[in-house]
């Protein structure tokens, strides 16, 4: 089997659906199939054995570090030229446009891998705020997601399936007339992520004494990730509690995050780490997890972290309260620093020991990446017999 993808989620620094893709190519190939990536840029990149074809393309104006592929006709020449059995949509925007333009001779099916609530994700963080001081209604934002979601559907109608990782995804999709969506949960990269033994030179190397708790949090830094909303929460904390907070990752809100942080001698960016072991350790060094973002399709990161049988602190909507257990995590009412903060309180008071084996638990039950793949496998099979069967 040939499969291609295209997308846009493609930064130069990394990212989670780099990672994604990367992971995929590696299991494809172990099984036998070929696996090409279309994705903008120039700089090539080892994919452990994806073939990736790289287009130049102007940068998004949010985040540089990510590229539009900018020419639908580059995009169907490319289909043309492969000609594969499963060709995957990974991003809405142009990617999907040149996607959608190819012939269906091109190909054997077409599926879209939803990895971002790209519409209300915006919608609540940005246009639910303030503008000139005037609160856009209601009405209004609905006028401006209306078009997206419409855009959306015939991304769907076009492809012989939607897939999604988590449920409340699944059934949003579906409310908005979605067809054909699939429920597919992420998988972990079991040979990293998995507990190494707690380094005190590690935590040291980030201001962390023995004696310290340390909070971690891991994701990319752009706005909806909502990481004022935990440093805020964190000083909170601070006034209260002997704690570091280590933040993991680079993004558009850097900048901003840092001067939110800035005379907290207590909050750490580490930013991006590459060396998914050393990410391990660095999760497995830690004593529990905090993440702000409601609107993830997923949450990689946050199941990462169980692996390495981290306790978490997490949002109580969307895939990161998917992945809670109150065995082992709290929640808290999303976009609430206040609830946040008492949150994280309401963990460093419980049991460490049985936090810890509670997450151990959980880790066992979260499936491996190999599981994921193999599934989405079966699904391009059951696709290609049913186009072959009409």
């Amino acid at each position: 089997m040939h499969v291609l993808d295209v997308t846009e989620f493609f930064s130069e620094r990394g990212g989670g659906v780099r990672s994604h893709l990367t992971l995929k190519g590696h299991v494809l190939c172990q099984l036998g199939h070929r696996h090409t990536i279309l994705a903008p840029g120039s700089m090539p990149i080892d994919m452990e054995g994806s073939h990736l074809i790289r287009v130049g393309g102007p940068s998004m104006p949010y985040d540089p570090s990510y590229q539009l592929l900018w020419r639908p006709d580059l995009v169907r020449g490319v289909v043309r030229a492969e000609h594969p059995d499963i060709l995957e949509i990974h991003s809405p925007y142009v990617a999907a446009m040149g996607a959608l333009a190819s012939p269906r001779s091109a190909f054997g099916a077409r599926t879209f891998f939803w990895h971002s609530d790209f519409i209300d994700t915006y919608q609540q963080v940005l246009l639910e705020r303030e503008v000139l001081g005037l609160r856009i209604p209601t009405a209004a934002r609905r006028m401006i997601t209306e078009p997206l979601w419409a855009w959306v559907r015939r991304i769907g109608r076009a492809c012989d399936a939607t897939i999604a990782a988590a449920r409340w995804q699944v059934d949003k999709l579906r409310s908005h007339g979605v067809p054909r969506v699939v429920h597919l949960p992420m998988g972990v990269d079991k040979r990293v992520f998995y507990t190494r033994p707690r380094s005190e030179i590690v935590r040291a190397s980030y201001g962390v004494s023995p004696s310290d708790v340390m909070l971690i949090g891991v994701g990319r830094f752009a706005i909806e990730k909502r990481w004022d909303l935990v440093i805020e929460a964190f000083l909170r904390l601070r006034e209260r509690e002997s704690v570091k907070l280590v933040l993991v990752g680079d993004g558009p809100e850097r900048a901003r995050l840092e001067r939110l942080a800035e005379g907290s001698k207590d909050i750490r960016f580490s930013g991006f780490v590459k060396d998914r072991d050393a990410l391990a350790v660095l999760l497995s060094s830690a004593d529990a997890l905090v993440h702000g973002c409601p609107y993830e399709t997923f949450g990689i990161s946050i199941a990462e972290a169980v692996s390495c049988e981290l306790p978490i602190v997490v949002p109580d909507l969307g895939g990161a309260a998917e992945q809670a257990d109150a065995t082992f995590s709290e929640t808290f009412t999303s976009n609430d620093a206040h609830a946040c903060s008492a949150a994280m309180s309401r963990l460093l008071s419980r049991d460490p020991r049985e936090l810890r084996a509670n997450a151990k638990r959980a880790a066992s039950k979260i499936g491996t990446v190999e599981d994921h793949f193999t599934q989405l496998l079966a699904l391009y099979t059951d696709l290609l017999a049913k186009k072959t069967a009409v």
